[in-house]
C-alpha cells in the first residue's frame, strides 16, 4: 500500500515530532511516499530540492498523490499546501483521514471539517496519546471495505 502523508512544512514545523510518530506508524501499513515531511532536517523554508524549483515539488507531490492508495493528513497546523493537497485528493476520490487536535486551541477550517463524508473523507479529532489508535482504527476500516 502506498500512503501519502500531509503535514505542514512552510506553514510551520511545530508538530514535526508528532509527524515523525505518525509516519513511523504509517510505515507499518505500507510505503510512505512523503516521509520527508517528518524530517527534523526540513525547516519551514522547505526542501533543499526547492533549488529544483517549486514547480518540481508541486509536480512530484501531485504525482505521489495520484500514486497513493490512501492519504493521511495532520491538519492541526494551518497550511496552504496541505489544504491544496486535500482539495486535490477529494477530486481524486482517495480514501483520506484528516487528524485534528482540538486541544491545540485552534479551530479547524470549515472547508476541511465540512468535507467529512464519514466514508471516503474522514476528519478525526484526537489527542497526541491517541495517534497510534486513531491510525489503527482507520486502517482496520480500510481492510473491511
Amino acid at each position: 500500500m502506498k500512503v501519502y502523508f500531509c503535514g505542514s512544512i512552510r506553514g510551520g514545523r511545530d508538530d514535526v515530532a508528532l509527524y515523525r510518530r505518525i509516519v513511523e506508524k504509517l510505515q507499518s501499513y505500507g510505503t510512505v511516499l512523503t516521509e520527508h515531511v517528518s524530517s527534523t532536517e526540513l525547516s519551514d523554508r522547505g526542501e533543499d530540492a526547492s533549488a529544483a524549483g517549486d514547480k518540481f515539488i508541486h509536480d512530484r507531490d501531485v504525482d505521489w498523490l495520484r500514486q497513493s492508495d490512501v492519504v493521511v493528513a495532520e491538519v492541526t497546523q494551518p497550511s496552504l499546501g496541505v489544504g491544496y493537497e486535500l482539495g486535490r485528493v477529494v477530486d481524486m476520490k482517495k480514501k483520506t483521514l484528516c487528524m485534528f487536535r482540538p486541544l491545540s486551541g485552534r479551530v479547524l477550517s470549515a472547508m476541511i471539517r465540512g468535507a467529512d463524508d464519514g466514508e471516503r473523507f474522514v476528519v478525526r479529532d484526537y489527542s497526541e496519546d491517541e495517534v497510534e489508535n486513531v491510525l489503527e482504527e482507520f486502517f482496520n476500516t480500510l481492510k473491511r471495505s
